[in-house]
């Protein structure tokens, strides 16, 4: 039984593909990357659902691919097992599985390789997460804890040896118990810093909890709501990611919503001094978050003097998403700033934005923010400090020609 077992989930596939939506078009395209990788096909079976969606396999001398699309979110998931008995098959099967990502286009892909037999363990699993459909990130997967389909979407918790607990949302990385201030304590504290004095906060997603723990870092705080799509994410990290939330989640100054973020900000009439996004990629439950509608949406809720923060993907892999998110927020907010950090979960140097009608992080020196860290007694964070503040904001040339050509050299234009 030695041999290779490759695994993919791959989303936001263009809609356009055929191969999404039809048997025929899917089974002709399963044939050509296999033969073409010099696999056989002993035999095949493709099935049509109605009203769209297919599921299909085929037969191989060297085993099996099997492939099931979804449509309706533009999801793939494909599965091909490779026998190495008689000749080494690893290289073929990595090309066919290379040539299917590349034919479905996806913009997000999760992949694992699998050695079969012999030697393996488990140990020898590893967990992929693709930036873009020609680069991506790896680590050693460890042992699952905790895995759960939800209406929503797909949880996982791995303990890993690079990172400690692991969580993942439809095979995408969300956040570790060894790196998660890189992400969270730059989401927060970069536009809480700039207000004078928050109060009131609301988070969208972030149901891990780390956005929470660090917005209640902050003395003003009196309410901390967070608006989690999926009651099995808050129950999951509280299970284990103790780690990222410190008990936040069960802080009586955090409010937890059970209930979907547009339709939350939509009806809410409340008004918020700062809004943070702790999202998942844009698809699936998130992609309605990620529009100039709900951006639009946001600005509303928001105080005389508010912020809203949130990450926008890794400008040198994910351009485009990069330069799309900035032109939406600019059509709400007069103010627009992104700053950077590399996050070594998402193997990237990453996105983020700090978006406000009045508020403008680069206008603070390093003696002011030093001075309201002090102020507001907000000591031992891992990452973020007066220096890292000033140094985020800074942005390397191409980075600046991804801006809007609204915002000039500074970031920040008209609405």
């Amino acid at each position: 039984m030695r041999g290779l077992h490759l695994l993919g989930e791959w989303q936001a596939c263009p809609s356009e593909i055929d191969a999404l939506h039809h048997a025929e078009p899917l089974r002709a395209l399963c044939r050509q990357v296999v033969e073409d990788a010099g696999l056989a096909v002993v035999g095949e079976r493709f099935h049509q659902f109605q009203p769209q969606g297919v599921t299909g396999a085929l037969l191989l001398a060297e085993s099996h691919l099997a492939v099931h699309t979804w449509p309706e979110i533009g999801a793939v998931t494909a599965d091909l097992y490779v026998c190495n008995f008689s000749r080494d098959n690893g290289d073929r099967a990595r090309r066919a599985f290379a040539a299917l990502r590349e034919a479905f286009r996806p913009q997000r892909a999760t992949e694992r390789e699998i050695a079969r037999g012999g030697e393996a363990t488990p140990d020898a699993e590893l967990l992929r997460e693709w930036l873009n459909p020609d680069l991506g990130f790896f680590l050693r997967a460890g042992r699952r804890l905790a895995k759960q389909r939800t209406a929503f979407q797909e949880l996982e918790v791995w303990d890993t040896p690079a990172l400690g607990k692991l969580f993942r949302l439809d095979g995408s990385f969300m956040s570790s118990e060894q790196d998660e201030f890189f992400y969270h304590e730059n989401l927060v504290h970069l536009p809480a810093i700039c207000h004078p004095e928050p109060k009131q906060a609301l988070v969208i997603g972030g149901g891990d909890g780390g956005s929470a723990d660090e917005l209640l870092k902050h003395p003003s705080i009196e309410r901390v709501t967070v608006v989690e799509i999926d009651a099995a994410v808050i129950e999951m990290a509280r299970a284990h990611l103790g780690a990222i939330h410190h008990g936040a989640l069960d802080d009586p100054r955090v409010e937890l919503r059970l209930e979907d973020g547009l339709a939350y900000v939509r009806r809410d009439r409340k008004h918020y001094d700062l809004i943070v996004l702790d999202l998942t990629d844009p698809g699936g439950p998130s992609a309605a978050l990620y529009t100039p509608e709900f951006y639009s949406a946001c600005a509303a809720r928001l105080k005389p003097g508010g912020a809203l923060s949130l990450h926008i993907g890794a400008p040198f892999v994910q351009p485009r998403r990069f330069a799309q998110s900035l032109l939406d927020l600019g059509s709400t907010f007069r103010c627009v700033r992104p700053f950077l950090v590399a996050v070594p979960l998402y193997g990237a140097l990453w996105g983020f934005a700090c978006a406000s009608q009045t508020l403008d992080p680069r206008a603070f020196s390093v003696a002011e923010v030093a001075s309201r860290l002090a102020a507001r007694g907000i000591a031992g964070l891992r990452y973020y400090n007066a220096e890292t503040h000033a140094a985020m904001l800074a942005l390397p040339g191409f980075v600046r020609e991804l801006l809007p050509a609204h915002a000039g050299e500074n970031g920040c234009g008209s609405a």
